[in-house]
């Protein structure tokens, strides 16, 4: 009998039953959402050796390939996508139960990550903070900028406040507001313009040096009216973001499309000319269907549903 039962205890592990930590899906979805060894490293607080021999050592246990090594870095399976929803099911219900571990009458506490761009980060959400973090002093608000919902997706961010036309369907949100634009430069380019003598507006435009958004934004609705309606105009100078064209209108370098929102705390700029006939966006504060009703996130989520509002919407 012992002799069987040493031979059953040397008997190797099924790898099917290899039982997953909550460790194991950490390791794991931190890859997916980082991409490279690196960058899974800096969002678990480890070193990218670690999570190579983690990884490794899963995937040997499993008895399959989780990931796909590629020169764009670790691309998720099949399998690995299905997990990777558990996984992020198993960190929104942790979160949930922190959040619910706090007494009712505390302000929220936290960190809570908002993507944005460059424009509404400036014109609509540092002018309505103020309030809310008045409310909860132990609140901590991340605010990036960029150009697209990357860091959304990838779950970089909790919150997401965009113009676009069409929001990600495995998002969730709100729409805020239409996002109009007119064309804005100084009070000396408006006064040229209205002496100029019943030249077409357009055509008046086109006599400015002009400030555009660069290549890092061929569709945006101001590039798109642009090149439709002065299609012989090409800008002088360019600028990554529309706070830089802003910016570079304000120093004196020419004319340039921005939207309305940002002239309320410029007086130095004038619009020249009513709001642009086919050039505008919506929009949209976005969450993650997961996420979105844990305490710290729905508390900043219904603080800008409440206090962001475009006027000419």
């Amino acid at each position: 009998m012992k002799t069987s039962i040493a031979k059953m205890q040397e008997k190797p592990q099924d790898k099917s039953q290899y039982a997953l930590t909550a460790y194991d899906l950490q390791t794991l979805l931190a890859l997916v959402r980082g991409a490279t060894l690196a960058e899974a490293a800096r969002r678990l607080g480890a070193d990218a050796s670690t999570v190579f021999r983690s990884v490794q050592r899963i995937e040997k246990s499993l008895g399959q390939r989780l990931f796909e090594r590629s020169r764009l870095g670790y691309l998720p399976t099949e399998p690995m996508l299905g997990l990777a929803q558990h996984a992020e099911r198993i960190e929104a219900e942790l979160e949930a139960a922190r959040a619910s571990a706090q007494r009712p009458h505390e302000g929220v506490a936290g960190r809570v990550r908002l993507t944005t761009t460059d424009a509404v980060l400036r014109g609509l959400v540092l002018p309505s903070l103020k309030p809310l973090l008045a409310q909860h002093p132990l609140l901590q608000l991340d605010m990036r900028t960029g150009n697209e919902l990357a860091s959304l997706s990838r779950r970089d961010a909790d919150l997401a406040l965009r113009a676009t036309r069409k929001p990600p369907d495995h998002l969730v949100g709100r729409k805020l507001g239409t996002v109009r634009f007119v064309v804005c430069g100084l009070k000396a380019q408006a006064r040229a313009l209205s002496s100029a003598k019943k030249a077409a507006a357009p055509d008046a435009l086109g006599g400015f040096d002009w400030i555009a958004p660069d290549e890092s934004l061929p569709e945006h609705p101001s590039v798109l009216w642009r090149r439709k309606q002065l299609p012989k105009v090409a800008p002088r100078h360019y600028a990554d973001g529309i706070v830089g064209v802003m910016d570079a209108i304000k120093a004196g370098l020419g004319v340039g499309i921005v939207p309305v929102f940002m002239l309320e705390g410029e007086p130095a700029l004038v619009p020249l000319g009513g709001t642009l006939e086919g050039c505008e966006s919506d929009l949209w504060l976005l969450a993650h269907a997961e996420s979105r009703h844990l305490r710290r996130i729905a508390v900043v989520y219904d603080h800008f549903a409440a206090s962001v509002r475009l006027q000419n919407a």
